[in-house]
């Protein structure tokens, strides 16, 4: 029986599907890259897996238990919406909540304008700009119990340098600034700026750093000062740093280490921050209510969440 002659589309077909499946094949090698690396970073992806993303997920769910570490039967007791219930009724919440805003911002405006000042200071120096980097970011790796212990001693009211320093220059009695409800707040915000103000530091040097030389250059042959190069260039091309750091360090609004190292919450439940009041619900008082902590936990990670959605919108000016 005679076939019909193959005409030029038939011919083609094959060829067509082998290069097709050749550049899928190509693709796919280059999309997973050396099978090697993604060996070699499988165990830091299993621990962030294990003590991250479970975390994360397990305390999410926890968030609608009763679960009371205390109460053997209460172990993801699932109660609904009941937490919230009772957020809504728990005064000590929405104090510790306005008390942590407070402080949020004594120490947010204050940190972003002394860490951009010593940026530029850094940006334009000289020489000596490693070793000034290096300076500003050391109070960021030291461990927090050695940072908040120096700052004890620096508040002490018997012997310490900032009330020795005062009274040389002639105050008689100066405050107890950990033991005097007026200053406490102040004081914990002065030593968390102390503490974490290097890393925006950092944050703000990448992006004076990443501005192009020539955009300078031109402004100082119009005659732009160095204050009017700063305020016209540099800060509107700084933006998208401002926003990187408002969010990098919204976590600030806990305060929990910085309030158990210094005062523990007092004098007066004057630095009672949200994050402590969580951790001693969770963890030293009653029965250790750990589904209402978490419960409180996603409240407060909400807010955060709406701030940096906020600051990512009209700081990088792009919609959130």
């Amino acid at each position: 029986m005679a076939h019909a002659p193959v005409g030029p589309a038939e011919k083609e077909a094959p060829s067509t599907l082998r290069a097709f499946f050749g550049a899928a094949a190509a693709l796919r090698r280059e999309s997973w890259g050396n099978l090697w690396g993604y060996v070699f970073i499988a165990p830091a992806i299993s621990l962030y897996l294990v003590f991250n993303f479970w975390v994360l997920i397990r305390g999410f769910l926890m968030a609608f238990t009763n679960y009371r570490f205390l109460v053997p039967d209460s172990n993801w007791a699932w109660n609904g919406l009941r937490n919230y219930q009772l957020i809504l009724r728990d005064h000590f919440f929405w104090d510790a909540l306005v008390i942590s805003l407070t402080y949020i911002l004594m120490l947010l405006p204050a940190m972003i304008i002394i860490a951009l000042v010593v940026a530029v200071l850094i940006w334009r120096a000289p020489v000596g700009g490693g070793f000034f980097r290096w300076l500003v970011y050391l109070p960021v790796i030291l461990p927090i119990s050695v940072s908040m212990l120096l700052w004890q001693q620096i508040y002490n009211p018997q012997y310490g340098y900032l009330d020795s320093l005062l009274q040389g220059f002639g105050m008689a009695h100066p405050p107890d600034w950990l033991g005097d409800a007026q200053y406490a707040l102040a004081a914990v915000a002065a030593a968390s700026i102390w503490r974490s103000f290097g890393f925006s530091t950092l944050l703000f040097l990448v992006g004076l750093y990443g501005i192009a030389v020539d955009l300078f250059e031109a402004a100082s042959i119009d005659g732009a000062s160095g204050l009017q190069q700063l305020w016209h260039i540099s800060l509107p091309l700084l933006r998208p740093t401002f926003a990187l750091v408002l969010v990098l360090q919204i976590g600030l609004l806990y305060g929990t280490q910085e309030v158990l190292l210094l005062t523990n919450g007092g004098p007066a439940n004057a630095t009672l921050t949200i994050g402590f009041y969580i951790y001693q619900v969770a963890f030293t008082e009653g029965d250790l209510r750990l589904g209402y902590a978490a419960a409180m936990s996603l409240v407060v990670g909400l807010i955060m969440i709406g701030f940096t959605a906020l600051a990512l919108r009209y700081l990088r000016g792009e919609p959130a």
